[in-house]
């Protein structure tokens, strides 16, 4: 399995509304969880013989178990945190890029990038969202001062998910 098609796969499972994959294709097993506890798995064998198989069997293949499995609900209600936050009027969302598990600091230990009442630039890195064990800088894309922060420091993030409010320069 090539890296664009792992990529197609974690780009599928982002867009569903599923939160569990596990595949298995011959001796490679990939599991992807977007809340990283597993629900019930649904599990999809696929034939090696087709390279561009996995991406168009996934969706197909995973939807019947996993809209019979109610088990995501209980993992929502126990992370209040997760819930949408709306931009207050005068306030600019700073959106997590992709789905992932996001981090305020460089490493543990460390000060935050951002915190309350921080002024930054469109530049300013403001966290980390890791996927696979591949860490991505989030910047803010805006000049202004941090007004709330959404999520918290080891927190599961969804993809368009708010991480900051920030109040623009000017307001």
């Amino acid at each position: 399995m090539t890296e664009d098609e792992v990529l197609q796969i974690l780009d599928l499972v982002e867009k569903s509304n599923f939160d569990y994959l596990d595949l298995e294709m011959g001796d490679l097993k990939l599991t992807v969880s977007k809340s990283g506890v597993p629900a019930m798995p649904a599990t999809v064998s696929v034939a090696q013989a087709a390279p561009a198989a996995p991406a168009a069997a996934t969706a197909p293949a995973v939807e019947a178990p996993a809209a019979a499995a109610p088990a995501p609900a209980p993992a929502a209600e126990s992370a209040p945190a997760s819930q949408p936050v709306t931009a207050r009027e005068g306030t600019v969302p700073i959106p997590a890029p992709m789905v992932g598990t996001f981090y305020a600091t460089p490493e543990p230990g460390a000060a935050p990038f951002v915190k309350l009442g921080d002024h930054v630039d469109a530049e300013t890195t403001v966290g980390l969202v890791e996927v696979m064990k591949v860490f991505n800088a989030v910047s803010s894309g805006v000049d202004g001062t941090i007004d709330e922060v959404c999520v918290e420091s080891g927190q599961f993030v969804e993809h368009g998910q708010t991480l900051f409010l920030v109040r623009p320069d000017g307001n």
